[in-house]
């Protein structure tokens, strides 16, 4: 016990953590103590004070990052200039996020109760919709999964990167059974994702212990030092970074890992699933970015070959099968899968560019598909959300306004210029360029156009079909659900017309310390 010395901690860097975490911890507290009838507004001030105190802890620490200060908790957590940028866009999407969760929350019976329960369903169900005592504990859960995300880009050794990763999905599996309105589809699309995520935990783990033996240790810096001594045995290197990325791009939808992503998108709460959509994206590749440019860039000549065929291979699956979909969030899911192979073409550029690209790529991927999601939360009928593609055919004769907000949506995912896009898509492409990964620009290229044609087909669907007796109504959105859709579609038009501000952001935020 008298050599037990105690980690350093540099609570400034950690700060912006452990206020989303204590957030979290009194969301709890709330649910304990504060009345039935008064938790969601409690609930939802507490979550978004907590997103916007971690966010100012964000800014305060820009500015003072150094080499020196940058690592702390005894070598375990780095944050460093590239964390710090990947946090503030998980707080700031978090919160968009939010707010379509706090506008469910605030709706009568509950977050995502159906108010069918009223007359029909369990005797529970009935009590929660007629006293808005639904499942308040949504908020705590968005936190301490979020703040799970913001540890999981700032880990500088496999250890607290598993424990983080743990921490962000564990929340995520309760969430998504939590659509009651579709009660047997949302429990199944949880038990999916909980079984698929235990299994991809489980090969990180495995690499984990594989490269503790190839290093001695399981912090990036040492594994990267052990990877220059030619005496290491490499054949635990190679197979330890194997397991690892299946664990990895498995939370990133990555094809052959992406087959939980259409139904776990689908069954889930849509607000939860926009969450998912735009954060889980960032904390995935923020964590792989961290490990292949930090830990194992001394073996990027071995890894990048198999890398730039999971991204050539993640392109084409999730063009192809969006064009088979007949349901919005399927569609929007396939989407998500084949963005995440356009990621991954950024991840495979040159040190440098590739972070910066992919970082711009995260945050306008991320405002548009919150935003898509937010109009997907509108087209209801009396059964709930109408998400089946036929029921969207006339809808731009039925409410043009909202019609003309996803056609822009569906214009920045097909990369159509002045859309965030566009300039997403030639920032990845650029990276690539740099790193004599050309032919993945063509891959890339291809995928582009193939998935195009789902995305106009629903414009074309809207705008030149006739409203029929089973289009449903957009219904009027309440403050939260306008102010999340007005900020992604905003900064959607932005991004794309005047990108260079979130240019400048990220090339100055591109840099990793060990």
């Amino acid at each position: 016990m008298d050599n037990l010395t105690l980690p350093h901690l540099n609570y400034a860097a950690l700060a912006p953590m452990l206020i989303l975490f204590g957030a979290a911890c009194v969301g709890i507290l709330v649910d304990a103590f504060v009345p039935r009838k008064g938790r969601y507004g409690v609930q939802l001030v507490v979550a978004l004070a907590g997103l916007v105190g971690a966010f100012i802890a964000i800014i305060a620490r820009i500015g003072k990052v150094t080499a020196d200060n940058a690592v702390t908790a005894g070598g375990a957590v780095a944050v460093d200039k590239a964390a710090l940028f990947l946090q503030g866009a998980i707080v700031v999407l978090g919160a968009v996020a939010l707010l379509l969760i706090g506008e469910r929350a605030l709706e009568r019976g509950g977050p995502f109760v159906a108010q069918a329960a009223i007359t029909v369903g369990s005797e529970a169900d009935q009590q929660q919709a007629k006293t808005g005592s639904g499942a308040t504990e949504t908020f705590p859960l968005a936190l301490f999964s979020l703040s799970g995300m913001m540890l999981f880009v700032a880990s500088n050794d496999l250890l607290t990167m598993f424990i983080a990763l743990e921490v962000f999905s564990l929340p995520l599996y309760l969430l998504c059974a939590l659509a009651r309105r579709r009660r047997l589809i949302s429990q199944e699309a949880a038990l999916k994702y909980f079984l698929l995520g235990a299994y991809a935990s489980a090969f990180f783990l495995f690499g984990l212990a594989l490269l503790y033996g190839f290093s001695g240790g399981v912090g990036f810096a040492q594994i990267h030092a052990a990877a220059q001594d030619s005496k290491n045995p490499v054949v635990l290197l190679y197979a330890g970074l194997a397991l690892l990325s299946i664990g990895l791009l498995f939370k990133a939808a990555a094809a052959p890992f992406h087959v939980w992503t259409p139904d776990v998108y689908q069954g889930a709460p849509t607000p939860i699933t926009a969450l998912m959509a735009a954060c889980t994206k960032v904390a995935a590749f923020g964590g792989l970015l961290r490990v292949l440019y930090v830990g194992f860039d001394r073996v990027e000549w071995q890894y990048a070959p198999i890398i730039s065929a999971v991204a050539a291979l993640t392109m084409i699956v999730g063009a192809i099968l969006a064009v088979t979909q007949t349901d919005i969030k399927r569609l929007l899911a396939y989407s998500a899968i084949a963005n995440a192979g356009y990621l991954l073409v950024g991840v495979m550029g040159s040190s440098k560019d590739g972070l910066s690209s992919v970082m711009f790529y995260l945050v306008a991927y991320g405002f548009t598909v919150i935003a898509a999601f937010a109009v997907v939360t509108l087209v209801r009928d009396a059964d709930g959300e109408a998400t089946h593609l036929s029921r969207w055919a006339g809808l731009g004769r039925r409410s043009p306004f909202y019609a003309t907000v996803f056609t822009v949506i569906l214009l920045s995912f097909a990369g159509i210029p002045l859309t965030s896009g566009f300039t997403a898509k030639f920032a990845v492409f650029s990276a690539a360029g740099g790193g004599d990964s050309s032919w993945l620009i063509i891959v890339g290229v291809v995928s582009s156009m193939i998935l195009a044609f789902p995305y106009l087909r629903v414009v074309v669907m809207m705008w030149l079909s006739e409203p029929g007796e089973s289009t449903p109504s957009v219904s009027i959105p309440g403050a939260l659900t306008a102010a999340a859709l007005v900020i992604g579609v905003v900064i959607t038009i932005a991004v794309g017309v005047v990108p260079q501000p979130l240019i400048e952001l990220t090339t100055n935020a591109a840099s990793f310390v060990r």
